[in-house]
């Protein structure tokens, strides 16, 4: 990655983990032109081992990321136990939302 997109994604990458963390509300505008900027620099680096910092130290960031390559990567940077667990416990509620909605009115 060259050093003027490597300062940007850092830079890109820290607003947004400011942003996500703010104990303020958060100017909807702001926090989409950040979003933005940052998905156009994604989309534009390559996967190194720069990339892996910044997406290492920014949650928020590599959640982006993963979205960004879900169409070709699936959920690539979330553990496979937690993404099952969660399909799990979804599916439990579902079904009990059904049962429940199939039960006999009295």
């Amino acid at each position: 990655m060259n050093t003027t997109a490597s300062k940007n994604l850092v830079m890109l990458a820290r607003m947004l983990e400011r942003l996500d963390r703010s104990e303020d509300a958060v100017d909807p505008q702001q926090y989409r032109g950040v979003v933005e900027h940052l998905s156009e620099a994604l989309r534009t680096v390559r996967n190194d081992a720069a990339l892996e910092a910044v997406l290492s130290a920014s949650p928020a960031t590599a959640e982006l990321y993963e979205n960004l390559q879900y169409e070709h990567a699936g959920l690539c940077r979330s553990p496979l136990e937690a993404g099952l667990n969660a399909e799990l416990v979804a599916r439990a509620a579902i079904d009990a939302a059904r049962r429940s909605a199939a039960q006999p009115k009295h």
